[in-house]
């Protein structure tokens, strides 16, 4: 299945890497996506290369009660972005995106940019989900969809709060 999201952010592509790589912000973002537990681990700087590593425990409670005993209470989550190097000029930042469940036959791959949008940024998200799951692949993948949906419009929802310095964190 394929997805895309996007997001604009009021302030240039320097800074929105610069959130984007601080463990302050990963740890607010995975907080606000329901997390139950989680970690962080943030590798590289904004100014050069980076990769941003989180497992974090999330709730089953948005997963079909029909799949829901097949994987427990909770799924682990871990999520890899790895941003490249900024580009030259203001050109943006490009970066990779692989999430996994832990003990569920579910993968997303993806590419991730950031780009300059008059004063402000915009976010694009292109990726690939997959479930190998015979016979219900694709009603995994939906619910699977909505689940990373749901974490993009909450990582989004935190980055503008803390763009404007109204998150206690930011």
């Amino acid at each position: 299945m394929h997805l895309t999201a996007q997001a604009r952010y009021d302030a240039d592509v320097v800074t929105v890497a610069a959130m984007l790589a601080d463990e302050r912000f990963v740890e607010a973002k995975v907080r606000a996506s329901g997390a139950l537990s989680q970690h962080v681990d943030v590798v590289g700087s904004a100014t050069e290369a980076f990769t941003v590593t989180t497992r974090r425990q999330m709730p089953t409670t948005g997963i079909p009660p029909q799949f829901r005993s097949l994987v427990g209470a909770t799924l682990e989550v871990r999520q890899v972005e790895a941003w490249e190097a900024p580009e030259s000029g203001d050109a943006g930042r490009r970066g990779t995106v692989v999430v996994e469940i832990q003990g569920a036959p579910v993968r997303l791959s993806g590419r991730l940019r950031l780009v300059p949008d008059g004063d402000a940024t915009a976010q694009h998200v292109e990726a690939e989900l997959k479930a190998s799951v015979p016979l219900f692949a694709s009603a995994v993948e939906e619910a699977t969809a909505g689940a990373v949906r749901a974490a993009f419009d909450a990582e989004e929802a935190t980055a503008r709060e803390w763009l404007t310095g109204a998150h206690p964190d930011g």
